[in-house]
């Protein structure tokens, strides 16, 4: 008989927003006639990029001629769209990298769950606390994070603390780690590393032969200085960072699927015997293995959006974004509450009042405001009394909400 993976059975019964749907949609069944407000999930609002659209177009009247059609690609992504982010991504912050070591992907999810594959199982993991799922559920697939204590914390995994009292910067980790998980701008509280903070990491990592995974993928959103933008801004990070970017919210790519990873071929990790292995060499024999490449048409609008024009328009709906982002901080703050975020990030982190848990804030909104957040500790134990909120929606939708919250707290 076959086997089952019995790490998957250590998953929690549903995905964090599998469960807040299935709140709101008990709530919608009862209130009807309600307008639900949601700043919850991370999804896009606004339309693509109308040079993204006119790039698709064309990619489109290509497939539809024998002379210009495209079938399987290179499943590492087509050079012209690596060669523009080399060029604009990388080079025009003075980092230097080369395609080989560029490889397009479907979205930054799938390659922040599918790295881990090119290491052991019993490689011990640092992650920042609260986290995005995907990085803990990913390693439970694979059965790296341990046991569940009843603490709600894995075994195998050290706990990086984010909150109020370090000012949501974490400490070193107080035992040697051999993977460690780090997204800056962050999901879900918004807040950032500056250059000097991201340098320690860089460093810590060089001192302990230990891999970074470094999520990205809101770099687009920062607008403080002294904020890297890359890992590889930090000199050394070329032998110790994997880093994973996606178009999803830089320019609304949540449905039509394209991001990149960059593995440089510094990386190494090592054998048993002690012989340093390629992870370049590793994750490009992964690819070739299994993925066929992200659609000619997706890459072509990926390519548009480093055209003057969509860079243009880009930065427009990120401005849109961080628009309704400050708006909501202002008066969260003016009726009291504390958040974090919304600087540099399109997700702010509400503090809730009164030392609630983050669950009943969440329901509280739920049913007195019609409102949707996402409970903190959905993200880890230290987002507890919490709720992230997201900065995608329209103006018409966060103001209202804002002035819903006004009344409600007010």
């Amino acid at each position: 008989m076959a086997l089952v993976n019995e790490h998957f059975l250590k998953l929690p019964g549903s995905y964090l927003f599998s469960d807040i749907a299935k709140k709101v949609n008990s709530y919608r069944v009862t209130h009807p006639n309600s307008r639900i407000l949601r700043l919850g999930i991370g999804d896009v609002t606004r339309p693509l990029p109308q040079a993204c659209i006119e790039a698709m177009h064309r990619a489109v009247d290509e497939m539809a001629s024998s002379a210009t059609f495209h079938g399987y690609g290179p499943e590492q992504g087509y050079d012209f769209l690596k060669d523009a982010i080399l060029k604009h991504d990388y080079a025009a912050r003075g980092v230097h990298l080369s395609p080989s070591e560029v490889f397009i992907n479907d979205g930054a999810k799938s390659d922040t769950g599918n790295v881990g594959e090119l290491l052991r199982w019993d490689n011990s993991m640092g992650i920042t606390d609260p986290v995005y799922p995907v990085y803990v559920d990913s390693n439970i697939m694979c059965g790296r994070s341990g046991v569940l204590g009843e603490d709600g914390r894995w075994s195998n995994v050290e706990y990086l603390p984010c909150t109020e009292t370090n000012n949501f910067v974490p400490e070193l980790p107080k035992h040697r780690v051999d993977l460690i998980y780090l997204c800056y701008p962050n999901n879900p509280t918004g807040t950032t590393l500056t250059h000097e903070q991201l340098r320690q990491w860089v460093n810590y990592a060089l001192a302990n032969d230990t891999l970074i995974v470094f999520d990205a993928a809101y770099e687009a959103f920062i607008s403080e200085d002294n904020v890297p933008h890359s890992i590889y801004e930090i000199r050394g990070a070329r032998k110790v960072a994997i880093e994973i970017r996606s178009f999803s919210k830089t320019a609304g790519f949540t449905g039509v699927r394209c991001g990149y990873t960059v593995v440089p071929k510094e990386v190494t990790a090592v054998t048993l015997t002690g012989e340093r292995v390629s992870l370049n060499q590793l994750w490009n024999r992964r690819q070739c293995t299994k993925f066929n490449g992200v659609s000619y048409i997706s890459q072509r609008a990926a390519e548009a959006v480093y055209t003057p024009e969509g860079r243009k328009q880009v930065q427009d709906n990120i401005d849109y974004y961080m628009k309704n982002a400050q708006t909501m901080r202002t008066a969260l703050e003016s009726v009291g509450l504390r958040v974090y975020g919304g600087v540099n990030a399109p997700y702010l982190w509400l503090k809730t009042p009164k030392e609630m848990g983050s669950w009943k804030f969440f329901e509280r909104m739920l049913y007195e405001c019609q409102i949707v957040g996402t409970p903190g500790v959905g993200f880890g134990p230290s987002g507890e009394g919490f709720l992230r909120l997201s900065a995608f929606g329209s103006h018409e939708d966060c103001e209202e909400a804002m002035e819903r919250i006004r009344k409600w707290i007010g």
